[in-house]
C-alpha cells in the first residue's frame, strides 16, 4: 500500500469528504472507528474534529448517571456495609439507547457511594465517595473517555477526605476545571475549603476559603463562577442555610451572592437545582413543577411545566441545550421512570409536554449522581 493511501482517511475521497462521512458516526461507532487504524484514532480523538461535528449540528447530548445494577440489590435493606453495586450507566435521549460503560480497572466492587461526577469536554470525572465495601470516604480520581471509552487515574484530592460536597465543572481559557467546596470530614466536621482540579494538567490547586461552612451543600458554574448553595455548619445538623456563595474565577475571591431567586434554589424543600451549559438554571419546586432562570436575568423564576405525576420519590433532575430531563419512582425504592422534555416538543396550545423514557429493567435501579455532555 502506498504512503499516499495510508494517510488517506477514506481511500479514494478527498480528505473533506472524508471527514464529513466520519463526522456523522453515531457515539458509539466513534470508538470503534479509533479501532480502524492510528490515523482515524488521532482524526476522532482531536479537538477539530468535534469541533466541525458540533458546527455540523451533528453533537448529540449523552447523560451519565451513577445508578445501581437491579440484579444487585439485597434481599435485606439493613444489610451493612452497603451491598449494592454502583455502575455507570450511558443514555442517549436522541436513540433512547442504554448502555454500561466498563468498570474502573481494579474496582470490581463498583463506584464508590455518592462520589460526585464531572463533564469536562469530552471526559467524565469521579470524585471521592465511599468506599462499598468497608463506608470509608475515598479521595480518588478517576477519569473515563467518553468516546475512548478508557479509564485512567487521576491525582487524589488532597486535604481531608470530605464528603457530600459541592462539585461542578468549567472550562477556562482552554482548560477544563473541576471545582470542589465544603462537605465533611471523616470527623463530621462541616468544611468550608475549596479546591480546583486542572483536569489536563492532573493538578489540585487550593482555593481561598467560603466564608461559612456547608455540610451538604449544592454546586454549579455559571456566569464565571462557582456557585455553592445552601448547606449546614456542624453545630446546625441538617439546618440549611438559604445562602449562596460564589467564587469569581477572574478575581480568584469568594463573594456572598445578594441574588435572592438564588438562595430561593439553596432551600433543601427544591429538591434540586441544575444549571444546563447554555445558562439556564432550573429548580424543581417542592416537587411539584420545574421552573427555570436565565443566567444573570432580573425577572426570578419562570414555570416550565409540572413534573409528571408519576414521580414522587428520589427525584433527579440534569439540563442540556436544548432538552431536560428528570428521573425518579413512583414510591421510595420503586423502579427507576425517566421523562425528557426537549424543545420543539410543545402541544397544540403551545405547552412543552413530557415524552416518558422506556427504561430496560436493567437499568432501573437507583441513581445517586448524574450530568450531561454534548459529544
Amino acid at each position: 500500500m502506498s504512503a499516499m493511501v495510508e494517510n488517506e482517511l477514506i481511500p479514494g475521497l478527498p480528505e473533506e469528504v472524508a471527514r464529513e462521512c466520519l463526522i456523522r458516526l453515531p457515539i458509539e461507532a466513534l470508538r470503534a472507528a479509533q479501532d480502524v487504524c492510528r490515523h482515524w484514532r488521532r482524526v476522532v480523538a482531536s479537538p477539530p474534529f468535534h469541533r466541525l461535528r458540533r458546527a455540523a449540528g451533528l453533537a448529540r447530548p449523552v447523560i451519565v448517571f451513577v445508578q445501581s445494577d437491579p440484579a444487585s440489590t439485597p434481599a435485606s435493606k439493613h444489610s451493612f456495609p452497603s451491598p449494592l453495586f454502583y455502575r455507570l450507566v450511558v443514555f442517549e435521549p436522541a436513540t433512547d439507547a442504554w448502555t454500561s460503560p466498563p468498570m474502573i480497572p481494579g474496582r470490581p466492587h463498583g463506584l464508590p457511594l455518592f462520589c460526585q461526577l464531572a463533564a469536562v469536554g469530552r471526559e467524565l470525572v469521579v470524585i471521592g465517595g465511599w468506599d462499598p465495601r468497608t463506608w470509608a470516604a475515598t479521595d480518588e480520581v478517576h477519569v473515563y473517555g467518553l468516546v475512548s471509552g478508557v479509564w485512567r487515574r487521576g491525582a487524589r484530592m488532597p486535604g481531608p477526605r470530605r464528603s457530600f460536597f459541592a462539585c461542578a465543572a468549567a472550562e477556562a481559557e482552554g482548560r477544563w476545571l473541576v471545582f470542589v467546596a465544603g462537605g465533611h470530614d471523616e470527623s463530621k466536621n462541616a468544611l468550608r475549603s475549596a479546591l480546583v482540579y486542572d483536569v489536563a494538567a492532573d493538578a489540585w490547586t487550593q482555593l481561598p476559603d467560603m466564608a461559612r461552612p456547608r455540610d451538604e451543600c449544592k454546586g454549579f458554574f455559571s456566569g464565571g463562577a462557582f456557585r455553592v448553595l445552601g448547606g449546614y455548619p456542624t453545630e446546625a445538623q441538617g439546618q440549611f442555610s438559604q445562602t449562596v456563595e460564589a467564587f469569581d474565577v477572574a478575581a480568584w475571591r469568594w463573594a456572598a451572592e445578594g441574588d435572592s431567586a438564588l438562595e430561593e434554589a439553596a432551600n433543601p424543600r427544591t429538591r434540586t437545582c441544575v444549571v444546563s451549559e447554555k445558562g439556564k438554571i432550573y429548580m424543581c419546586r417542592e416537587g411539584r413543577e420545574v421552573e427555570m432562570m436565565e443566567e444573570g436575568g432580573r425577572s426570578g423564576w419562570g414555570r416550565v411545566a409540572e413534573l409528571p405525576r408519576e414521580i414522587r420519590a428520589a427525584l433527579h433532575m440534569v439540563a442540556w441545550e436544548r432538552g431536560l430531563m428528570v428521573l425518579g419512582s413512583g414510591a421510595r425504592g420503586g423502579a427507576q421512570m425517566a421523562y425528557v422534555l426537549e424543545s420543539g416538543c410543545e402541544d397544540e396550545e403551545g405547552t412543552r409536554t413530557w415524552h416518558e423514557v422506556a427504561v430496560p429493567r436493567e437499568y432501573s435501579g437507583h441513581v445517586q449522581a448524574l450530568c450531561s455532555f454534548e459529544v
